[in-house]
């Protein structure tokens, strides 16, 4: 028997796969070895593992709860989360208090502590990959590291100098040696982020997607997100904002779009046939009046569609689970459809949908063999998880973080029994809560 690795097994769960049949297994088993699955399916195999593998296997008593794919924020600014509940009420907050904000506060030691504590928050939450737009992108990079975390890590470009820049367009630069580092990491995906069309000249967009093509990673970016943003595309160019990102030449699969709110039918066709993933923030846009999304439009055309937190000063929590009851209850009210977007669709785009969008789904986003073991243990024992008669309904309208018990990200346990132990919690809650007298003395002042 080979002692040096082994296999876990998960039982006495139901998994919801969300694999092309959308299967639902009662009474299953999922096995992983080193990072892959290995075995997903109702009988029990572990002899059949022992003689095959010849290795020690772990089992994991999942006590009748639910084994889901890891959860997928597909856009955040994880880093922010030192500035949680300040100005929560205030007009006009990126311009008037988030950016100067920022560029009086955010340095290297910050980006790390707040991503450590972002990612604590998130694995807790079920959440095993996140797609990240911040500055000092590197330290995110380290903080992911350390606690286990996939992520997709998109250093911001602007038009004006920024926390990790003296000059306007660091980010470019910053992205070019940022990718290089850490292109063939197995848990980091290296990204660009122009931030958005209005904070961004025609040529820093195009030398940012060239960036992107050269390297086929990920570039993302605020798009159709503000009234003002949408006034000055008709203004400068008389197109919407897709339009004008696709005159550019921008658009194509690696691009993702976050926010879309502002879009028209002629938008929506331009996303579809640039194979453009999506990602909804329900909770910052609907906190900050920015407009419902038209993600039953999208889904009717085919458009690849992800959940996203937004920064956690604009959607104040970083988890899925939270999005997708909102997304369900605020598109059905707006619609005066209640049979709009069923649990499922939630669950999917909570998952192998953001994959997509992501461009990870075959690795990642549903519970298969062959793909990476990434996944999170819903525990039923709890006063609000019973009785279950629709495994989707009961994790989108029932569940809550505090829900989740076991997270597994690319094969290596990282929170347990409902603990984090990738990394320690009251140290990561102790240097954020250090930060607060400092962010105070700057915040008063804006």
């Amino acid at each position: 028997m080979n002692l040096k690795e082994k296999i876990v097994l998960f039982k006495n769960i139901t998994i919801i796969t969300m694999n092309e049949n959308r299967d639902v297994i009662e009474d299953g088993i999922v096995a992983f070895k080193n990072n892959e699955i290995i075995h997903v399916g109702k009988r029990d195999i572990e002899q059949t593992l022992i003689s095959e593998y010849g290795c020690e296997i772990e089992i994991i008593d999942g006590e009748e709860g639910i084994l889901m794919p890891g959860m997928i924020n597909c856009h955040t600014h994880a880093s922010m989360v030192p500035f949680r509940s300040l100005a929560d009420d205030c007009k006009d907050r990126l311009k008037r208090y988030l950016f100067p904000l920022e560029q009086k506060l955010v340095d290297e030691k910050l980006t790390y502590i707040g991503a450590k504590y972002a990612i604590a928050e998130m694995l807790l939450g079920g959440v095993t990959t996140f797609c990240d737009m911040y500055y000092f992108e590197d330290e995110v990079a380290k903080a992911s590291k350390e606690l286990n975390m996939r992520s997709v890590l998109c250093e911001t470009v602007l038009n004006f100098p920024s926390p990790d820049s003296k000059k306007a367009y660091g980010g470019l630069e910053y992205s070019i040696a940022f990718i290089e580092k850490w292109k063939n990491d197995d848990l980091i995906t290296p990204g660009i982020g122009p931030h958005a069309p209005y904070t961004n000249s025609d040529e820093a967009l195009k030398e940012a997607y060239e960036i992107s093509k050269k390297y086929n990673v990920p570039i993302t970016m605020h798009v159709a997100e503000m009234d003002y943003e949408l006034s000055e595309c008709k203004e400068k160019y008389n197109l919407t904002a897709v339009q004008y990102l696709d005159k550019l030449g921008i658009l194509d699969s690696n691009f993702i779009s976050a926010h879309t709110v502002l879009v028209d039918e002629k938008d929506i066709e331009i996303l579809k046939e640039k194979n453009v993933g999506v990602v909804h923030n329900i909770g910052a846009n609907s906190k900050g009046a920015k407009g419902v999304m038209p993600i039953v439009k999208m889904r009717e055309k085919g458009i690849n569609i992800g959940l996203g937190t937004d920064g956690p000063m604009s959607g104040n929590t970083l988890d899925i689970i939270t999005q997708m009851p909102q997304v369900g209850k605020i598109h059905k009210l707006f619609n005066n459809d209640r049979t709009l977007l069923p649990s499922i669709e939630l669950i999917e785009m909570a998952t192998i949908g953001g994959a997509k969008v992501l461009g990870m789904d075959k690795e990642v986003g549903s519970i298969e063999v062959g793909k990476k073991a990434d996944l999170t243990l819903i525990e039923t024992y709890s006063v609000n998880m019973q009785p279950i008669y629709d495994y989707y309904a009961a994790i989108v309208y029932s569940a809550n973080p505090s829900n989740v018990d076991t997270v597994v990200v690319n094969g290596k346990i990282v929170v347990k029994n409902k603990k984090l132990i990738s990394g320690d919690f009251r140290e990561i809650r102790k240097s954020i809560i250090n930060l607060k007298d400092k962010i105070d003395k700057v915040a008063i002042n804006l």
